[in-house]
Protein backbone atom coordinates (compact mmCIF):
# COMPACT_ATOMS: atom_id res chain seq x y z
CA UNK A 1 0.00 0.00 0.00
CA UNK A 2 1.45 3.33 -1.03
CA UNK A 3 -0.74 6.17 0.20
CA UNK A 4 -0.97 9.17 -2.09
CA UNK A 5 -2.21 12.47 -0.66
CA UNK A 6 -5.07 14.29 -2.31
CA UNK A 7 -3.99 17.45 -4.14
CA UNK A 8 -4.97 20.64 -2.33
CA UNK A 9 -6.28 18.74 0.69
CA UNK A 10 -5.05 18.92 4.27
CA UNK A 11 -3.97 15.23 4.15
CA UNK A 12 -7.06 14.04 5.99
CA UNK A 13 -7.62 11.33 3.37
CA UNK A 14 -5.20 9.21 1.33
CA UNK A 15 -5.72 6.97 -1.69
CA UNK A 16 -5.12 3.28 -0.97
CA UNK A 17 -3.74 1.75 -4.16
CA UNK A 18 -4.41 -1.79 -2.97
CA UNK A 19 -8.15 -1.29 -2.51
CA UNK A 20 -8.63 1.66 -4.86
CA UNK A 21 -10.46 3.67 -2.22
CA UNK A 22 -9.92 6.92 -0.31
CA UNK A 23 -9.34 6.19 3.39
CA UNK A 24 -8.55 8.42 6.36
CA UNK A 25 -4.88 9.12 7.09
CA UNK A 26 -5.25 7.58 10.56
CA UNK A 27 -6.55 4.31 9.08
CA UNK A 28 -3.70 4.28 6.54
CA UNK A 29 -1.10 4.78 9.27
CA UNK A 30 -2.64 2.04 11.40
CA UNK A 31 -2.66 -0.48 8.54
CA UNK A 32 0.98 0.39 7.66
CA UNK A 33 2.03 -0.36 11.25
CA UNK A 34 0.12 -3.64 11.16
CA UNK A 35 1.86 -4.71 7.94
CA UNK A 36 5.33 -3.84 9.30
CA UNK A 37 4.98 -6.03 12.40
CA UNK A 38 6.51 -9.45 11.74
CA UNK A 39 6.36 -12.28 14.26
CA UNK A 40 9.58 -14.27 14.48
CA UNK A 41 9.41 -17.50 16.45
CA UNK A 42 12.24 -19.80 17.52
CA UNK A 43 12.38 -23.60 17.13
CA UNK A 44 10.03 -24.24 20.07
CA UNK A 45 7.57 -21.44 19.26
CA UNK A 46 8.76 -18.64 21.56
CA UNK A 47 8.30 -15.13 20.20
CA UNK A 48 11.66 -13.41 19.52
CA UNK A 49 12.35 -9.67 19.80
CA UNK A 50 15.31 -7.36 19.17
CA UNK A 51 17.98 -7.74 21.86
CA UNK A 52 17.05 -11.28 22.91
CA UNK A 53 19.64 -13.94 23.64
CA UNK A 54 19.38 -17.25 21.81
CA UNK A 55 21.13 -20.61 21.97
CA UNK A 56 21.87 -22.78 18.93
CA UNK A 57 20.10 -26.15 18.92
CA UNK A 58 22.22 -27.65 16.12
CA UNK A 59 25.84 -27.46 14.87
CA UNK A 60 25.92 -24.98 12.00
CA UNK A 61 28.65 -24.61 9.37
CA UNK A 62 29.12 -20.94 8.50
CA UNK A 63 29.62 -20.48 4.77
CA UNK A 64 32.53 -18.21 3.87
CA UNK A 65 33.98 -18.20 7.37
CA UNK A 66 35.35 -21.74 7.44
CA UNK A 67 33.98 -22.11 10.94
CA UNK A 68 31.38 -24.27 12.67
CA UNK A 69 29.15 -22.90 15.42
CA UNK A 70 28.53 -25.67 17.93
CA UNK A 71 25.25 -26.65 19.52
CA UNK A 72 24.66 -24.69 22.74
CA UNK A 73 26.54 -21.57 21.55
CA UNK A 74 25.05 -18.42 23.08
CA UNK A 75 24.26 -15.60 20.65
CA UNK A 76 23.62 -12.26 22.37
CA UNK A 77 21.66 -9.25 21.19
CA UNK A 78 19.87 -10.47 18.07
CA UNK A 79 18.13 -8.15 15.59
CA UNK A 80 15.03 -8.97 13.57
CA UNK A 81 15.35 -8.51 9.80
CA UNK A 82 11.72 -8.27 8.72
CA UNK A 83 11.80 -11.84 7.39
CA UNK A 84 9.90 -14.18 9.75
CA UNK A 85 12.55 -16.89 9.38
CA UNK A 86 15.82 -14.93 9.67
CA UNK A 87 17.57 -13.12 12.51
CA UNK A 88 20.67 -10.94 12.25
CA UNK A 89 23.36 -11.32 14.89
CA UNK A 90 27.03 -10.84 15.63
CA UNK A 91 29.51 -13.50 16.75
CA UNK A 92 33.25 -13.31 17.45
CA UNK A 93 35.11 -13.22 14.14
CA UNK A 94 31.97 -13.40 11.97
CA UNK A 95 30.42 -10.18 10.71
CA UNK A 96 26.98 -10.09 9.13
CA UNK A 97 25.86 -13.44 10.52
CA UNK A 98 22.25 -14.30 9.64
CA UNK A 99 20.70 -17.33 11.30
CA UNK A 100 17.48 -19.15 10.54
CA UNK A 101 15.01 -18.96 13.43
CA UNK A 102 14.39 -22.71 13.21
CA UNK A 103 17.94 -23.39 14.55
CA UNK A 104 17.78 -21.24 17.69
CA UNK A 105 16.00 -21.35 21.03
CA UNK A 106 15.27 -18.29 23.18
CA UNK A 107 17.25 -18.22 26.40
Amino acid sequence: MAPISTPGDDDSFVFDEASGEWISAADAAQSAVGEAAVEVRDAVGNLLADGDQVTLIKDLTVKGAGQTLKRGTLIKSIRLTGDPQEIDCRFDGIKGLVLRAEFVKKR
